[in-house]
């Protein structure tokens, strides 16, 4: 039989990581320069939010995770990034991951969905989050749809839903910053959101954050820091994760089997594959012997430690 034809992996992008005179040391003075940083760091990293080349995906998914894993804490949680990974791979479909593994799975949803609303979008975003759907949601939802739309600024249009959020649900804490991140990439014309809020906000001024509706409090400059670290890291993320698949594209020509370019292609989509989840097309044990090759080649990273149940990665 003859071998599938070979496909050459798409080279990664490149862009300009975010200059030092954008990532804050310390607090802007006033919310004017914490809007003017958020605004910078966000057009910044606009054109990757922007680029469809398939490592977009994989970025989204690692950023998931790493927002996922800053939420654990706001809910007492104790599971890190390898924990949650674990709860959503090792999991079968349709099994209960638990509740981080229901965390991170939000996060992935809210990555991979379309920013243009469409009808029912507000009720897939419960379900995620495992909320009951009320009249103080529907309102919730409501003024979303609203700011999704308008014309406000993007970084204003994202705090003040999740302090609307806040103030009529306070608790559905991460509902309100799953509903920023998709507000603001609406407002950008993201064709997807980026997680982004959950990395740098803590607990304390999220529950401050109604005051803001009053015309009190600092949310609005607290969302515009948060914005511009987050985007900062993501920037970083970004082009760490562009160098490491480059790596994988100049491995790929000395992988010689059967659907090895479909592998590898999936490799540059995903957080993590297992030997028996990469292909249908590959039977396990060939899946095993091409990670550890790629693994020696340096194009991919086992990321567990462990000699069973392993995940490979970029």
């Amino acid at each position: 039989m003859a071998k599938p034809p070979r496909f050459a992996l798409p080279s990664p992008p490149s862009f300009a990581p975010l200059p030092a005179v954008l990532r804050p040391k310390t607090d802007p003075e006033g919310p004017a320069d914490a809007g003017f940083l958020a605004g910078s760091a966000l057009a910044w990293l606009h054109a990757m939010a922007c680029d469809e080349h398939p490592i977009g995906s994989l970025w989204r998914q690692r950023l998931a995770l790493a927002n996922a894993a800053a939420l654990m804490s706001m809910l007492g949680r104790s599971e890190d990034e390898a924990a949650l990974r674990d709860a959503v791979m090792l999991t079968r479909p349709g099994d209960d991951p638990g509740p981080a593994g229901k965390v991170l799975m939000a996060w992935r949803r809210l990555a991979e969905r379309q920013t243009q609303l469409v009808d029912d979008w507000w009720l897939s975003a419960s379900a995620v989050l495992g909320l009951s759907v009320d009249e103080r949601m529907s309102d919730v939802y409501a003024v979303a749809e609203r700011l999704a739309r308008g014309e406000a600024n993007p970084i204003a249009a994202a705090a003040e839903i999740a302090a609307v959020s806040m103030k009529f649900r306070p608790d559905a804490e991460l509902l309100a910053l799953w509903l920023a991140d998709a507000t603001l990439a609406a407002r950008l014309k993201w064709p997807r959101p980026v997680p982004l809020l959950a990395l740098e906000i803590r607990r304390k001024d999220l529950r401050a954050a109604p005051e803001h509706l009053d015309g009190t409090g600092r949310w609005l400059a607290t969302c515009a820091v948060a914005y511009a670290r987050a985007a900062a890291r993501a920037s970083d993320l970004h082009g760490d994760l562009c160098r490491r698949a480059g790596r994988l594209v100049a491995a790929a020509p000395k992988m010689r089997a059967r659907h090895a370019d479909e592998v590898m292609l999936i490799l540059m989509m995903e957080d993590a594959q297992t030997a028996r989840s990469a292909t249908d097309a590959m039977s396990e044990r060939a899946a095993r012997r091409l990670f550890e090759r790629l693994e020696g080649l340096g194009a991919v990273r086992e990321l567990t430690g462990r000699p069973t149940f392993r995940l490979y990665g970029l």
